[in-house]
């Protein structure tokens, strides 16, 4: 079989949404990918769209969608892959391609070496074979967790003596709430420092409703976390980062926000709230999203390659 590979625009987003939902249906049982997602990710700043993405085409039917970014500056480079199950030599031609990239990409930022990682699901469409043949393993699990929301048991929970919960609403709140996420997630797996302009690039800022991000505080250590939410999901409400200062933890502030955002989305009606978790986090949050009531939805691999 013939396939017609070229990089794709903006206005190929809504063919690539269908494609993406096409692949949600077979991992996870239901399409779960917006428009507005696929666009943002299409801006990114780390990505020329001209060089750094990819569509395969059999005959006039998108099979094949494959994305690439830079964060780093350095060695490490992302990269999305998607394809229908019956076009494998497709995504074999883009895994070509964006490998061939992402070692000139490295190179072009100094590296002599690129570190890919590529996020699938434990059960992609991808024949995995195929990576693994290629030198791909896999170097973390992740969880998307979901929960049900009721109107009338989701409620706001009352604050402890001390300690005070303020939405997000004015730009030094933005930028608190910047500083609270580089210091919280600076251990965990595959972060990346970056600075305010280029975080809210990452959080979709100009399309996010900043009274779905909260600080927690107390009388004692001051600002000390953050829930991040966002209410643009057509799936379900979505819980994109909560983090708490290291020196906080024990004190409830986390379930504390979690609570808060659960009130909130059944207040505006929504049936069901999710979120993603590193399964090998350190910080205990698999078994506080546990307590609170959320289970595993589906499961995602992140997947490495060394090229030189």
């Amino acid at each position: 079989m013939s396939y017609v590979l070229r990089p794709a625009t903006l206005t190929d987003a809504p063919a690539v949404t269908d494609l993406l939902n096409a692949v949600d249906l077979i991992e996870i049982g239901r399409p779960e990918t917006d428009l507005h997602t696929v666009e943002a990710d299409m801006k990114h700043p780390g990505t020329d769209l001209a060089r750094d993405s990819w569509l395969a085409f059999d005959g006039d039917r998108l099979v094949a969608y494959g994305l690439l970014w830079d964060e780093s500056g350095g060695e490490r480079v992302d990269i999305d892959h998607y394809v229908l199950p019956d076009h494998q030599e497709a995504g074999r031609l883009l895994l070509d391609a964006m490998e061939a990239r992402a070692l000139r990409k490295a190179r072009e930022n100094g590296a002599e070496r690129a570190v890919v990682h590529l996020h699938l699901n434990v059960r992609p469409t991808l024949d995995t074979d195929l990576i693994r043949t290629r030198g791909w393993s896999v170097v973390r699990r992740y969880h998307v967790l979901r929960r049900p929301l009721d109107p009338a048991r989701d409620l706001a929970p009352a604050l402890p003596e001390g300690v005070r919960v303020r939405s997000c609403a004015a730009e030094a709140d933005r930028l608190r709430v910047h500083e609270l996420y580089q210091s919280t997630f600076a251990e965990h797996f595959d972060f990346q420092p970056r600075g305010y302009e280029q975080w809210l690039h990452d959080v979709d800022a100009a399309g996010l409703d900043w009274s779905l991000v909260w600080i927690v505080g107390t009388d004692e250590l001051g600002d000390a976390g953050f829930l991040l939410a966002r209410d643009d999901r057509e799936a379900m409400g979505w819980i994109r980062s909560i983090g708490v200062l290291a020196d906080a933890r024990g004190r409830g502030l986390a379930g504390l926000l979690l609570r808060h955002a659960f009130a909130a989305f059944a207040a505006r009606g929504r049936d069901m709230v999710g979120l993603g978790v590193d399964t090998s986090n350190a910080t205990g949050a698999p078994e506080l999203y546990a307590r609170n009531g959320m289970t595993v939805h589906y499961a995602v691999d992140t997947w490495e390659a060394v090229l030189r």
